[in-house]
This record gives structure tokens, C-alpha cells and sequence, in this order.
């Protein structure tokens, strides 16, 4: 079930699989090809279960495949209650142990949810160290994350911080924290992502839910809408383990250094390309319109940053995009509280009216101390001074 290093969880591949297999944007030769993966791949681990699921969803009917899973599984699952109770009867705790965890991995395997959550339970009970405990954990997240169960991830990342306060190794504590990172990506807590993920760069080994890649991939992506532009130089683009792979994957190092270098052509013409790799992800995707909101927002806050009015033809220029398109984007943005600035549609001019953090809190000081003034005169009347 866990990943070697660099070999992602096979359930999790098939679950990708599944996720392309019913969007919209992939062709049909490619849903042909996947197709046939996703069948191979159920009649190889025998997912009876699973497939009975996805019968005229995705997949048709094929009775005699299915009633020879259901054979194969019936053989096994004997062979496995064989060994438990052979377990209990001759062997020690240890082995009574192995033998449920056997049984509660071949239920995952055969994507069997319901009893697999329940074998995973029954096998705790009869787990005493904590680091075995974390195991379990990890194969319940797993579960969660092929079924996209928000839930049950939620509850099983509060049962693992738990666990750690009875103690646990550094391995297991880093690998939570990209599965945590995950869930909050998956959840639109880009900020909380992005600092899980920056945590975990130079202890990466969670293989099993995704490659180094992927992980850079998303890294990158929440940190650019999540940090300072200082704070993004020294812990992204300067960043030795994000350098190493930031090549591999297609319009991300364009994406990253053109922002930073102030290069908004070649940003938008990066960000162009990049936004099909966010839309075909698993778990970008729902967030999808929000994100390319986000991104647009801080690449549009970093240009007006310099300036205190600047002509929207300027704009328009140094994104290579038209005048029109500017000014609907700004409009949108203004309305929405996004951007702090003005357009004079008759000059074609923007202004800046950002706001003053040190009058903001001179404002908010004589707001708090008028309230307190108020009390005061108030309780005089009540109490005689």
C-alpha cells in the first residue's frame, strides 16, 4: 500500500484516472485509452466493489468479469480469515495484528470503503505502538482522498495530531504535514497549504499520494498567491529543492520567475499554458475559476505597487493584452474590493489610492479609545468617583 520512493499509490492513480475519464476538456481518444486503463486495472486487483459503482457511469456491464471477482475475492477473503484465526489460536499479538492488517489492505485494494474503514478499526485494536497507529491513519487519508471524503480526512488528520502527543518519529510528523497540505489545497486553504508544503520541501518522502514533481507543482502554485514577494524569493525561487525540478514540469518556472521579475507578458503567456495543468488536476480543479482570480489579483497588485497613476494603455502594454480587456478586468477586480485603485475612463488614466497601514491604525487607535471614553462617562453616572 505505501509508495516506494517515487511510486505513487496505485488506488490514487486509478482515482486519477477515473477524475479524467469524466472531464469534460479531455477528448475522446484519450477517454478511449483511459477507458481501458481504468478496466484493466479493476479486473487486475479484482475491484468488484468498485466496478459495480461505475457500471453505467463510466464503464459497461460485463457480468462474467464481475461474477469471477466476486469468486476471487470470496476465495481470498477465506484464506485471510484462515490466517486470523490460525493467528489468534497458535501465534502471538504481533501476528493476530498482521493478519487484520492484511485483511484491512486487501479491502482497500478491492476498493471496498465501508469495510475497509472497519477492518482498519478493528485492526487499531489490536495496535499498541503509536508509529503503527500513524500507519493506519495514513492508509485511512489514503481512502479519503480516493473518495474525495472531506470528512473522514478532516477527523483522520485530528487522530494523528493526536496520536503525536503520545509521541512518534520526525518521518511520520513530515509526512502528515503534506498530507494536511493536500487537504487544505483540496479545500481552498491555499495560505495553510502552502506553508505545510514549504515545511515538508527537504523531508519530501510521501510518495505513496503523489510524485516530487506534483508536490513542487503545487508548492509553487499556493505559495505565489500565499506569500510577500520577499518571503516568495527566499523560500520559492531561490529554493535549491524547488530549482532541481522546477524545469521538468511545463510553464512553471516561467510562471514563477516572470512574476518575480516583473515580466507580465511572459507571465500571461506562461499562465495561459499552465491553467490547462491546473484544470485537468484532481484536486485543483474545483478551484479552478477562484485560483486564476487569486493569481490575477496579486499579478495586477504587484504592477500598480509601483505606481501612483499609470495610463491603462501603459497597462495594457506591459501585459500584452488590449486596452478593452484591461479595463474590464480592472472594473471587476475594483468592484470587488480587490484592488485598491480608480479608473478615470476619460484621462485613461488608473489611480492608486492604496491604503495607509499607519493611518489605518491611527483611525482604528482614536475609534477604540472614543469607545473607551464612552464607558468610562457612562459608568460615572452609575459609580460616584
Amino acid at each position: 500500500m505505501e509508495g516506494e520512493e517515487g511510486t505513487q499509490q496505485p488506488q490514487l492513480v486509478l482515482a486519477n484516472k477515473l477524475f479524467l475519464l469524466t472531464h469534460p476538456d479531455v477528448d475522446d481518444i484519450e477517454k478511449v485509452r483511459l477507458r481501458d486503463d481504468v478496466f484493466n486495472s479493476i479486473i487486475s486487483n479484482d475491484m468488484a466493489p468498485l466496478y459495480e459503482t461505475l457500471v453505467s457511469k463510466v464503464l459497461d456491464l460485463d457480468q462474467k468479469v464481475l461474477d469471477s471477482m466476486r469468486a476471487k475475492i470470496d476465495v481470498e477473503l477465506k484464506k485471510l480469515d484462515e490466517r486470523i484465526a490460525d493467528a489468534e489460536e497458535n501465534l502471538g499479538e504481533s501476528e493476530v495484528r498482521e493478519a487484520h492488517l492484511a485483511k484491512s489492505l486487501f479491502f482497500i485494494r478491492i476498493g471496498d470503503k465501508e469495510k475497509a474503514l472497519e477492518q482498519l478499526k478493528l485492526t487499531e485494536s489490536k495496535t499498541v505502538a503509536v508509529g503503527q497507529k500513524m500507519d493506519l491513519v495514513f492508509y485511512t487519508l489514503q481512502i479519503g482522498f480516493f473518495h474525495m471524503d472531506f470528512n473522514l480526512i478532516s477527523k483522520s488528520i485530528d487522530k494523528a495530531k493526536n496520536l503525536f502527543e503520545e509521541g512518534g518519529d520526525w518521518e511520520r510528523k513530515n509526512r502528515l504535514k503534506v498530507y494536511e497540505g493536500l487537504y487544505c489545497m483540496s479545500t481552498r486553504n491555499f495560505k495553510k497549504a502552502a506553508d505545510l508544503f514549504l515545511d515538508s520541501i527537504s523531508t519530501f518522502t510521501t510518495y505513496e499520494i503523489f510524485p516530487y514533481d506534483t508536490f513542487i507543482f503545487y508548492t509553487v502554485l499556493t505559495s505565489i498567491i500565499s506569500l510577500d514577494r520577499v518571503s516568495l524569493k527566499q523560500k520559492v525561487v531561490d529554493a535549491p529543492e524547488i530549482l532541481t525540478v522546477i524545469g521538468k514540469i511545463p510553464y512553471l518556472s516561467d510562471f514563477l520567475n516572470s512574476l518575480y521579475e516583473c515580466q507580465y507578458k511572459s507571465f500571461f503567456s506562461a499562465f495561459a499554458g499552465l491553467s490547462e495543468h491546473i484544470k485537468l488536476d484532481r484536486y485543483l480543479h474545483p478551484h479552478f475559476r477562484y485560483y486564476m482570480r487569486e493569481v490575477r489579483t496579486v499579478v495586477y497588485s504587484q504592477f500598480l505597487e509601483a505606481y501612483k497613476s499609470v495610463t491603462i494603455e501603459a497597462m495594457a502594454k506591459a501585459f500584452g493584452v488590449t486596452v478593452d480587456f484591461i479595463d474590464l478586468e480592472l472594473s471587476h477586480f475594483i468592484a470587488a474590493g480587490k484592488l485598491h485603485c480608480k479608473i478615470d475612463k476619460v484621462a485613461g488614466v488608473l489611480e492608486t489610492n492604496r491604503p495607509d497601514a499607519k493611518n489605518a491604525l491611527y483611525q482604528a487607535t482614536i475609534k477604540q479609545g472614543d469607545f473607551l471614553l464612552n464607558r468610562i462617562q457612562k459608568l460615572s453616572r452609575v459609580i460616584d468617583l
